[in-house]
């Protein structure tokens, strides 16, 4: 500790402690009692020349005075001037602070005794630094270096989290290398908690650019693990990874190079918001913030000037066109709508570059010597118009596109004001622009019909309130021009949701929107029946003929999905036209699509008409003789030779006869009772046999997924699927068979990667409707691949074929899908065993021949049901199947193989663990209790050598000893008299109350014992059942007498109830 030494004066302070209170000028003046000034020079060789026990050395004294001298100035600033009064009689004795050449106001002696005293703090605490950084290493090295190594992950992160705040608070003497290893390190950890405590704690450091100058060995060490912690398989890491590489990136500069950029870019199109989001940042300050800087000098209005824009939106459309790794922009735009949302949201901007017309390579700006970024090409102007309709939906919706997973339930009310705010300036600038954005682009379908769908996110009252209806004209008119120049489906398709958006009666501009469409509907009216009396009178028309005819039905077709135009009668001609199609077939294929589609749409407009209201019996009866002629017209369509009319016939004929099915008078609308409509045999077996042949087929194997052959593969596995859906809705609602989905189900395991989820989702509500029936199409399955492998191959190694396993694997499939209700489903399980049992035989061999039946390998493909059978119903089981063959002449000295296989999983031995394991999780608990039961465990693994010597074979795997080696083997004959036979109990029958104590008594197991008999193994091989059974015993004994109650109070056929009578299936549910 510091002290002061006194001088030979009476009162004398050291050199630093005057120089800290006078400022090196001052000093305090008084009486003959009070301190004297030193030279400076007197003053060091005074203090110099002190002992070295008291005295202060050189580097201590000059920190000592610094302190000092700011602790003293900074009481000076806090404390009121005070001034000390001359008195003009002094009393005697009293004494004045003066100074040579100083000023009345002066330090107090309390004010610098304060002074000495923090500054004493000080020292004392800088002498002892050395001591607590060696404290400080000595915890790190004797606790952090094994913990953060610990086998738990809490206490991992624990040891990371606080090793980065030491570095952050204490950065000169944490912040080494030496301890940035251990993060490093720890960023492979296994477990999520811990890498993202490591990002974090990283986050933290490289926040500051004081403290990355210090991380630069660090960063080139770890850099590629952190780069590849962007692909890190829990979301919230990956999240922290690209917010550190965006640390990264701004505060050091040049450290990530464009390998490692490339490696983030992919992210931004990252299905999982937040990730993408996070990368959308670094996109920005990678690749626009530096660009877009260089041009904001003048500061936030300056950031907005069109140029900034311009070159904003060029370098979007460069990244988002040249690096080719998506096609939809809408994921790009939302991932940049957190950090560059003004930009993206300058829609003035946007349809400036779209209407610009002069199209050279660039062009200097006015004013300066600037070079503006060219202009549009073909494919960056169809890129910026998705820019534009996603950053307008995006503006307007206020949710991500489809597909983006995002956490949030809902927008605050702040958010849905600026969403409110947003809507209203985007249609008040886009309403004027479209119509000359639509002229511009008119003859370009793929332009065209995202802007046709700008209309889908207007605020369409502001053509009423802003008195913006001359637009509205422009814009109809528009729309007319490009529906009679277009016939592309998702331009029709566009333009027709653009008219029935404007066609709503609240709107006081509904009649100039309900003429204009008038207008356009009799103009493709008028063409189709000139085109069509052409048709029907030659008999062979042009290539130009037949594509204008089906222009005008595809036309006409896609504004009857949308509008009503029953008003025109368009079924009759429609119908005439099919009709010779039918007979004659000399109607081009690409007219009869659109033709069926018009059909089908002025039945469902007639039907809609007739459910408002009370409809005459003659308007139902007419309707209904529509849809069946339509339904012949379908059906004869099925077999066409041109696949895609079959297929468009088979989605029609669905959906009608589902529509028409009994669900349509439910909910009290028994008026329409006449319009049920219910498919004959014939046509139900077209359908059948249209789905063996479309989708039950084995398509060519992908590739990489990008070339024009995979796609196409995948938009016809789609198809697929919706044709399947389509006939699965039948089923279950009744219209068809449900025998017919034996056909379905057949192809479960063999096309599962394609259609398992929509097969088994009909296969649960199939057995939710009906139980018992879904049990017996299950089997019918099995029987019908069985016979149609039989017939193909013969019976001679049926069971050895590859096509055979596969039916196992079938088999076991069903077999799991029927749950863990090994109780409900018994009745089933055992109704199914039977009549396989009964198919199995239901072929002789040849009289006189010693072959085997013909269907008897069957057997084995019923062993995989036998796991969800109880112990008596396999005795039954077993019996049954041997009085079935008992009419079979069978070689005594070499049984069947199926037998055998059949009969080995119906041994009671097989399902012991099976059933304490599934059905009786009780027994489990009960095993740990009690001492006698641990002994009889150490008593049996503590023989494990003798039962290896002996050459017994092991016991059962899934057995209930437990295995705890050094014990010795005690009171083995106690243990016995516990236990209970094997013989008796493999009887699987329900067991009396005089018969459950006869097997517990000790005497009753001690006579059922040979003494004499085998060893020790073959002892122990029977002890290792014993617990197992005699808990099996206990939980049969449960489930026999429930099993008798459940049959006192309901019949069998009550566990087959059919829910559709309480519930109704929803369509959307496929």
């Amino acid at each position: 500790m510091p002290t002061l030494r006194p001088s030979s004066s009476p009162s004398s302070v050291s050199s630093p402690l005057r120089r800290a209170a006078g400022g090196g000028q001052r000093g305090l003046s008084a009486s003959s009692s009070s301190s004297v000034s030193v030279p400076y020079g007197e003053r060091d060789s005074e203090h110099t020349s002190q002992g070295d026990s008291d005295s202060l050395s050189a580097d201590e004294g000059s920190d000592f005075e610094a302190s000092l001298r700011r602790s003293v100035k900074k009481r000076a600033a806090k404390r009121p001037l005070r001034t000390t009064p001359v008195a003009k009689h002094p009393k005697k004795g009293s004494r004045m602070v003066r100074g040579h050449g100083q000023k009345d106001s002066e330090l107090p002696a309390s004010d610098l005794f304060d002074a000495v005293k923090a500054a004493k703090s000080d020292m004392q605490l800088q002498e002892h630094q050395e001591e607590i950084e060696g404290m400080m290493n000595a915890l790190f090295r004797g606790v952090f270096v094994h913990r953060y190594r610990d086998v738990l992950p809490e206490i991992r992160a624990i040891c990371i989290e606080e090793i980065g705040s030491w570095m952050q608070s204490y950065s000169t003497s944490f912040l080494t290398d030496s301890y940035l290893k251990y993060i490093g390190w720890t960023l492979h950890d296994k477990h999520r908690e811990v890498r993202l405590k490591c990002l974090k704690a990283l986050k933290g450091l490289y926040s500051s650019r004081d403290l990355t100058a210090r991380l630069e060995l660090f960063t080139s060490r770890f850099k590629d693990r952190m780069v590849s912690m962007v692909m890190d398989r829990e979301y919230d890491v990956a999240v922290e990874a690209v917010k550190l590489l965006t640390l990264i990136l701004k505060n050091m500069e040049g450290v990530l190079t464009d390998a490692d950029c490339e490696g983030i870019y992919p992210v931004v199109y990252a299905s999982n918001r937040a990730l993408a989001s996070a990368a959308g940042e670094f996109l920005y300050w990678k690749l626009f913030y530096s660009e877009c800087e260089t041009r904001t000098v003048g500061g936030r209005q300056r950031r907005r000037s069109p140029r900034a824009q311009r070159t904003f939106f060029h370098l979007l459309l460069s990244f988002f066109v040249e690096s080719e790794l998506h096609n939809h922009a809408a994921y790009l735009v939302d991932s940049l709508w957190d950090c560059a949302g003004s930009q993206l949201k300058d829609w003035e901007s946007l349809t400036s570059l779209l209407l610009e017309k002069d199209q050279s390579a660039c062009r200097v700006i006015a004013g300066g010597g600037d070079l503006s970024p060219p202009n549009l090409g073909d494919v960056q102007e169809s890129t910026l118009i998705e820019i534009l309709v996603s950053s307008v939906r995006q503006a307007s919706e206020g949710h991500p596109p489809v597909g983006r997973i995002t956490g949030r339930k809902g927008l605050t009310p702040k958010e849905r004001k600026i969403q409110a705010d947003d809507k209203v300036k985007l249609t008040e600038h886009l309403i004027p622009l479209l119509p000359q954005l639509l002229a511009k682009f008119s003859a370009d379908a793929e332009k065209v019909a995202p802007l046709l769908q700008l209309l889908n996110y207007f605020d369409l009252n502001i053509y009423c309130t802003r008195r913006l209806e001359k637009h509205l004209e422009l814009f109809l008119q528009q729309l007319q021009e490009v529906v009679v120049k277009h016939a592309e489906p998702a331009v029709l398709e566009a333009g027709a949701h653009a008219l029935y958006l404007l066609c709503n009666p609240e709107f006081t501009f509904f009649g100039r929107v309900d003429f204009a469409r008038s207008q356009l509907v009799d103009l493709l009216t008028d063409r189709f029946q000139q085109e069509l009396e052409e048709l029907l009178q030659s008999s062979f028309l042009d290539e130009d003929e037949v594509y204008s005819l089906a222009a005008t039905l595809k036309r006409l077709s896609a504004f009857y999905n949308a509008h009503d135009l029953s008003r025109w009668e368009l079924y009759e001609p429609c119908y005439r036209l099919l009709r010779k199609a039918v007979d004659t077939g000399e109607v081009p294929h690409q007219v009869i699509l659109p033709a069926l589609t018009l059909v089908y749409f002025s039945i469902l407009w007639t039907l809609t008409h007739l459910s408002g209201s009370d409809a005459s019996q003659k308007q139902l009866l007419n309707l209904k003789g529509r849809m069946v002629a339509f339904c012949e017209l379908c059906q004869s369509c099925l077999s066409d030779v041109d696949s895609d009319i079959q297929e468009q016939a088979f989605v029609l004929l669905s959906d009608l006869l589902l529509i028409f099915s009994p669900q349509m008078i439910v909910g009290g609308r028994d008026f329409l009772r006449p319009l049920v409509f219910f498919p004959e045999a014939t046509l139900q077996s077209e359908l059948a046999s249209f789905l063996m042949d479309h989708v039950f087929i084995q398509p060519g194997e992908l590739g990489s997924g990008h070339s024009q052959e995979d796609h196409r593969q995948i938009e016809q596995l789609h198809q697929r699927r919706r044709l399947l859906a389509g006939f699965c809705k039948l089923l279950l609602y009744g219209v068809l068979e449900m025998d017919a989905a034996s056909d379905v189900f057949k192809h479960y395991n063999k096309f599962y990667s394609d259609y398992g989820d929509i097969i088994k989702e009909t296969l649960t509500r199939a057995r939710q409707i009906d139980r018992s029936h879904c049990s017996r199409i299950l089997l019918l399955s099995l029987k019908q691949l069985y016979t149609e492998l039989l017939q193909e191959q013969g019976p001679q190694g049926l069971n050895e074929l590859p096509a055979f396993s596969e039916m196992r694997d079938l088999a076991r499939r069903f077999a799991l899908s029927f749950g863990p209700q090994q109780l409900q489903n018994r009745d089933l399980v055992v109704t199914l065993h039977k009549e396989g049992i009964k198919f199995s035989l239901s072929e002789l061999p040849p009289a006189g021949s010693s072959g085997q039946p013909p269907n008897l390998a069957f057997l084995e493909l019923l062993s995989e049901f036998s796991p969800r059978l109880f112990h008596q119903d396999k005795q039954l089981l077993r019996s049954y199947l041997e009085k079935c063959l008992q009419r079979v002449s069978q070689s005594p000295d070499r049984p069947w193989g199926p037998v055998t296989t059949y009969c080995h999983s119906l041994s009671p031995v097989e399902n012991t663990a099976e059933a304490s394991s599934q059905s009786y999780p009780r027994s489990k608990k009960r095993r740990t209790e009690g001492p006698s039961r641990r002994q009889r465990g150490d008593a049996s693994s503590s023989q494990e050598e003798s039962l290896q010597l002996n050459s017994i074979p092991p016991s059962p795997t899934l057995t209930s000893t437990a295995v705890k080696r050094g014990q010795p083997l005690r009171g083995l004959e106690e243990v016995e008299e516990e236990g209970s036979s094997e013989p008796e109990l493999t009887q699987g029958q329900p067991l009396s109350g005089n018969q459950r104590s006869r097997f517990s008594s000790p005497r009753r197991f001690r006579t059922l014992l040979n003494p004499s008999g085998p060893g020790l193994g073959t002892r122990l091989t029977r002890l290792s059942l014993m617990e197992e059974d005699e808990e099996e015993l206990e939980s049969h004994n449960e489930l026999s007498e429930e099993w008798q109650d459940a049959d006192k109070h309901s019949s069998p056929s009550e566990h087959g109830l059919d829910l559709l009578d309480s519930t109704e299936l929803n369509l959307e549910d496929f």
